[in-house]
C-alpha cells in the first residue's frame, strides 16, 4: 500500500441492515460468541446450518475451514491459557455457526500466511490482513511486479494504523514525518512495514534523514524491542496499538501518539478459484451482521470504530 498519511476519522456509522437480510436472520437462532481452542474454533456440526449447502463439497465433507493466522497479535487473535481468542476467532465462531463447520486456527508467520494458501495448507487466511489491492493482484509492495496469484477477500472490519512510543518518553513524534532520521520497529510483512519503508522514502526526498526500520516476525517482538530501549517508536493497526498501550506493564509502557492513518478494511483471504466458499462466507457475515452476533462481538472487544455495516468482497484499494 502506498501511505497518503491521511487521518482517519473515528465515528460510527449506524448499522441499517437490509429488510431482507433481517427476514432471514429472524429465522435463526440467535447465537453467542465464545472462545476458540487451535483445533476447535467455532460451528456446528450438524447439516441443519442455514448456509452449510452453500459450501463447498470438500469441506462439507471435512466440516472443517482450515484458517491460517498469525496467532500473536492482541486484541485480533491471541492465546491466553492455551487458548485461541480474539476478534477473528470470535466472528469465525459467529460464522461456523451460520456454516455448519469449525474454522480450525493454524498458526503461522504472517508473511508466510499468502503461501500457505496458495499451496492449500489452509483454506482461508484470517490474520488482522489488510485488503488492498496489491495483494488481491499478487503484486510485491517492494518491487510493484506481479510475484503470484492474488487473492480475494471478505472485508469484516476497518483499521488504520498507529504509532505509539514508550510512555513519558517526550519523543516529539506526533506524525510520520516526524519519524525522518529515527528508528522504527513493525512486524515483517504488514502494511506498518509498508508504511515505515515508504516513509523513510519520503524523508530522503525531502532531504531529511531516512527512517531506519527494523521488522520482527510478530508485533510482540517488535514491542520488546521499544520497550527496550531498541527503538524511539512502533507502528502497528490500531486495534493492536491500542491493546498494547492498555495492557503492557499495566498501562505504564506505551502511549500512541498522533492520529490512525491509511484506514482500510481487514479481510478473509481466500484463494481466487475458491469462489462458493467465498461467496458463502459472504453470505454468513451478511447473516451475523443482521442478526446481531457481529455487533455483540464487536462491542465484547471494545472496537466498535472499526465495524462493518455489511459484507464486501474485495473493497481495498
Amino acid at each position: 500500500m502506498t501511505a497518503s498519511f491521511t487521518p482517519r476519522g473515528a465515528t460510527l456509522k449506524s448499522r441499517m441492515a437490509s429488510v431482507g437480510a433481517i427476514a432471514v436472520a429472524g429465522a435463526l437462532l440467535l447465537t453467542g460468541c465464545g472462545d476458540q481452542t487451535d483445533k476447535a474454533t467455532g460451528g456446528s456440526n450438524t447439516n441443519a446450518a442455514p448456509l452449510f449447502n452453500q459450501l463447498p463439497k470438500e469441506i462439507q465433507s471435512a466440516k472443517v475451514i482450515k484458517v491460517g493466522s498469525d496467532i500473536n497479535y492482541p486484541p485480533v487473535e491471541f492465546k491466553k491459557n492455551g487458548e485461541v481468542m480474539g476478534i477473528d476467532p470470535d466472528i469465525a465462531d459467529a460464522l461456523g455457526k451460520q456454516l455448519g463447520v469449525k474454522f480450525e486456527f493454524n498458526n503461522g508467520t504472517f508473511d508466510t500466511l499468502l503461501s500457505g494458501l496458495r499451496s492449500k495448507r489452509y483454506d482461508i487466511a484470517m490474520s488482522a490482513m489488510t485488503d488492498n489491492k496489491g495483494r488481491q493482484e499478487g503484486v510485491d509492495p517492494d518491487t510493484g511486479k506481479k510475484a503470484g496469484e492474488g487473492v480475494d477477500f471478505v472485508d469484516y472490519f476497518t483499521a488504520g494504523v498507529s504509532i505509539y512510543t514508550k510512555k513519558g518518553a517526550n519523543t516529539g513524534i506526533k506524525t510520520w514525518d516526524d519519524l525522518c532520521g529515527k528508528k522504527i520497529v513493525v512486524q515483517r510483512g504488514t502494511v506498518s512495514h509498508d508504511l515505515a519503508k515508504s516513509q523513510s522514502k519520503t524523508c530522503q526526498k525531502k532531504g531529511k534523514g531516512k527512517v531506519s526500520v527494523e521488522a520482527f516476525g510478530n508485533d510482540t517482538e517488535a514491542q520488546t524491542r521499544l520497550r527496550g530501549g531498541g527503538a524511539i517508536a512502533g507502528a502497528s493497526d490500531f486495534p493492536v496499538a491500542a491493546y498494547a498501550v492498555k495492557t503492557s506493564g499495566g498501562g505504564k509502557d506505551f502511549e500512541l501518539v498522533g492520529d490512525q492513518v491509511e484506514a482500510a478494511p481487514y479481510g478473509m483471504a481466500i484463494a481466487k478459484k475458491n469462489t462458493q466458499l467465498r461467496d458463502a462466507i459472504k453470505q454468513a457475515l451478511a447473516l451475523i451482521i443482521a442478526n446481531g452476533d457481529y455487533d455483540k462481538i464487536i462491542a465484547k472487544w471494545g472496537v466498535k470504530e472499526g465495524a462493518v455495516t455489511k459484507a464486501i468482497i474485495n473493497g481495498g484499494k
